[in-house]
């Protein structure tokens, strides 16, 4: 066994003293302090350790004297030259949040190295947050090795050499590294010649990689390492490994992290201690020490726990104070049980377990001195309709009028419809204004609107046009409210309605939480009886003819087909058109004996409205669709759905087609086509193949594409999370939420005093925050 002598241990040690000499004695050079140092390496010179103990407590005089002692014990005949005073170094007084990274000792070069990252702030710097961690508590020695384990080692680099292989030209990179205790590996790089000039002779590094041991060889394959640097934050923890650029090294980071950490190790905490205990939450210093430099694993779950909730409470608090809506008092309804009861013996069939828990969420708002803001989801098919209509019924039981508001003119009329199949035999009055009618009908809708003739309107934006003027508006709903912008929802309720947002996009709760964090919500998770699930078959491109030889079958059968291919960029809207009629034309040789059309982007709304509605007629059996077919439009007859490309569909916007078909009584179902057959996407369309439950979809859909594509292409609004999960964090979300409101209802405007900090983070945070603006 080869030992290390004593010459080289004095030599390890004198290094860094001389650094610290050369610093200005600004206990600086090491992180964790000189003392830190001599712990680690001054065990065989308990001398130089008693010359230097108590270190940082000296004055800086006293400190060179001291090193200069210590040196000359060392061997160190020729100590550097003190250096000129040094400028006052940043205290906890004088360095805040907002404080420049450059005032901190980054060493050469370091501002520009952390503006490479996009920090320019000692706030940028905490909370640039690692992402990962090794365990390097005790890392072991070269001697226990097992031939294949993947391992991270430190060792001092004795040798190294560049080696071509004959055979292939491949350069290898290899150094003989040496522990410890003076076993020896050699550490080996594959085509990377650039890390000859990284490797010093005499410097430790620590490296990761997969071991193979051949006899008394042992070689190390390494994928990642970085040179310890004479510091104690690399080895002997839980190590942060942030993420970085080239130029920017592990110990760079880690070490201006620690000098940020030593100038303001108080950070204002924008929590006060009253929100904190309930919550077992830890303090903001205590969290932002320990998510860089964890003393242990529940130490750091601790810290994450602490940091995730601020994430989601202060974009809670975004949303909320927005929306302008966070404690707004509203009307006050007064709910009957024999007016439900009545309403539940009108209907021809039962309401699902779903549904009255829904009607019962809403009621109770409805019946609260606060305006209700509810988010009403359900899977396509959950009877969403029937729960608005019972709040429509219970306004106008009160002598109140509602409106219902949809997206287009086909949809507002089939609302229409259904609500007075439900309402209408109640004696509830329900009048209709899109602007397709003449003007004279408009005049007559809108003076009974006016004089109170009308209890609900369905209609289009034609709802908020200036010369709509309701009597006395008490309810509005509002049908897949993201295809309305924020100034026309705004308009319709200057009244200060009570609010009743429907979507047929089931997402995640957690989602729901973050993206609509204004409002309470109520989810329609049971489908009523009796209503077919739509049988669903993956299919290769290659097999597409038997797709369209299904489809012939079912049109033959007196049915309609669905055929939607994906949407191709607004800026390419000509090469859409060009597709879509490419695709039509090719159908059309296929299948000459059917009636065939084409829905593309570059219609207008009505060109759009008018289509739907001749397909609604049966006038035609196939559509051919590049855009997504509107939600909720029912084509009763059409019981087949085929999905080109489906691979190009998130899942949750390929559920949402599915329930195009089977609105009817009659057997559906989808064929998915996939132009991509690698195995993760085949994996993530028999998802689709496997289940028909939405929720299920979008809570899988979420988990393997993110929040960024949950929604297909609407991006807009997503949450920007730096530790939160949304597919794991619902629980952690509905707490800040809870406390977002709480914080809220006592201080609508965040002026109390001890809110102060808050606020002032929340305005810190605004850019980085993603959020919507719903009411």
């Amino acid at each position: 066994m080869v030992f290390v002598t004593r010459a080289e241990l004095a030599d390890r040690l004198r290094r860094p003293l001389r650094r610290e000499l050369a610093d200005g004695c600004q206990d600086r050079v090491v992180a964790g302090g000189l003392e830190r140092l001599l712990e680690n390496l001054a065990g065989p010179f308990p001398e130089v350790r008693r010359l230097l103990e108590g270190y940082r407590e000296l004055p800086l005089e006293e400190r060179a004297k001291r090193l200069e002692a210590a040196l000359a014990l060392l061997g160190d005949s020729a100590p550097p030259a003190r250096p000129a005073p040094a400028k006052p170094q940043p205290t906890p007084e004088t360095v805040g949040l907002e404080t420049p990274v450059e005032t901190l000792p980054l060493g050469p070069g370091g501002k520009k190295k952390l503006a490479a990252l996009g920090v320019r702030t000692v706030r940028d710097l905490l909370h640039y947050y690692p992402r990962r961690y090794e365990d390097r508590r005790a890392l072991p020695g070269f001697r226990l090795l097992s031939d294949g384990e993947k391992v991270t080692v430190t060792g001092r680099v004795l040798r190294k050499e560049l080696v071509r292989t004959p055979k292939k030209g491949m350069q290898l990179v290899q150094a003989v590294l040496e522990d410890r205790w003076g076993w020896k590996l050699t550490a080996v790089w594959f085509n990377q010649p650039w890390v000859m000039k990284q490797l010093k002779e005499g410097a430790r590094i620590i490296a990761t990689g997969r071991v193979q041991r051949r006899g008394r060889y042992t070689t190390l394959a390494v994928e990642y390492f970085e040179d310890e640097e004479g510091e104690s934050l690399s080895t002997g923890r839980i190590t942060p490994v942030y993420p970085s650029k080239e130029g920017v090294s592990q110990a760079f980071l880690r070490r201006s992290v620690w000098r940020a950490l030593e100038a303001l190790p108080q950070p204002p905490d924008p929590l006060p201690e009253a929100y904190r205990a309930p919550r077992d939450l830890v303090d903001l210093p205590y969290a932002l020490r320990q998510v860089h430099f964890p003393d242990d694993e529940a130490a750091l779950e601790r810290a994450l726990a602490r940091l995730r909730f601020d994430e989601y409470l202060f974009l809670e608090l975004r949303v909320m104070l927005q929306s302008g809506e966070s404690a707004l008092v509203g009307r006050v309804f007064e709910v009957r049980e024999a007016d439900l009861r009545a309403f539940r013996e009108s209907l021809p069939f039962p309401l699902t377990g779903a549904q009255e828990r829904a009607i019962r969420e809403i009621t109770a708002d409805m019946a609260s001195d606060r305006q209700m803001a509810r988010l009403l989801q359900g899977d396509v098919g959950s009877g969403k309709t029937v729960v608005a209509a019972a709040a429509l019924f219970v306004a106008a039981r009160n002598g109140a009028q509602s409106a219902l508001m949809a997206p287009t003119e086909i949809l507002a009329k089939q609302h229409f419809q259904n609500l007075s199949r439900y309402l209408w035999p109640l004696g509830v009055r329900v009048e209709l204004l899109v602007g397709a009618m003449s003007a004279a009908e408009k005049r007559e809708v809108l003076r009974r609107v006016r004089e109170g003739e009308v209890d609900v309107v369905v209609g289009t934006h034609a709802l908020i046009q200036e010369d709509v003027e309701f009597k006395d508006l008490g309810l509005a709903v509002i049908d897949e409210e993201h295809r309305f912008g924020v100034l026309q929802r705004r308009a319709l309720l200057k009244g200060r309605p009570d609010v009743l947002v429907m979507s047929a996009t089931p997402i995640p709760r957690s989602l729901a939480l973050t993206l609509y964090g204004d409002l309470e919500v109520s989810v329609l998770d049971e489908m009523p009886p009796g209503r077919k699930p739509v049988r669903t078959k993956l299919l290769p491109a290659k097999l597409r003819h038997q797709a369209y030889a299904f489809a012939r079958q079912e049109v033959q059968k007196g049915h309609q087909v669905f055929v939607v291919t994906p949407t191709i960029e607004e800026s390419e809207a000509m090469a859409e058109l060009q597709a879509a009629t490419r695709l039509a034309d090719e159908l059309r040789a296929l299948l000459p004996d059917v009636r065939i059309e084409i829905l593309h982007g570059r219609m207008s709304a009505a060109e759009k409205d008018a289509v739907m509605e001749r397909f609604r007629r049966q006038e035609f059996d196939l559509l051919v669709s590049t855009t997504v077919i509107e939600v909720g439009v029912d084509i009763p007859n059409a019981t087949l759905m085929v999905i080109e490309n489906a691979e190009r569909f998130g899942l949750a916007q390929l559920h949402q087609l599915r329930g195009r078909v089977g609105r009817g009584d009659r057997e559906a179902y989808c064929i998915l086509i996939a132009g991509d057959t690698s195995k993760r996407t085949m994996k993530r369309l028999k998802v689709i193949e496997e289940s028909t439950d939405g929720f299920y979809i979008a809570e899988k859909d979420l988990e393997l594409r993110g929040p960024g594509e949950l929604r297909g292409t609407r991006q807009s609004g997503l949450p920007d999370l730096k530790l939160g999960d949304l597919t794991k964090d619902t629980e952690l979300i509905e707490a800040a939420r809870a406390l977002a409101k709480e914080i809220l209802e006592r201080d609508p405007y965040l002026n109390a005093p001890e809110h102060a900090a808050l606020k002032r983070e929340l305005q810190l945070r605004a850019e980085a925050i993603g959020f919507r603006e719903v009411i």
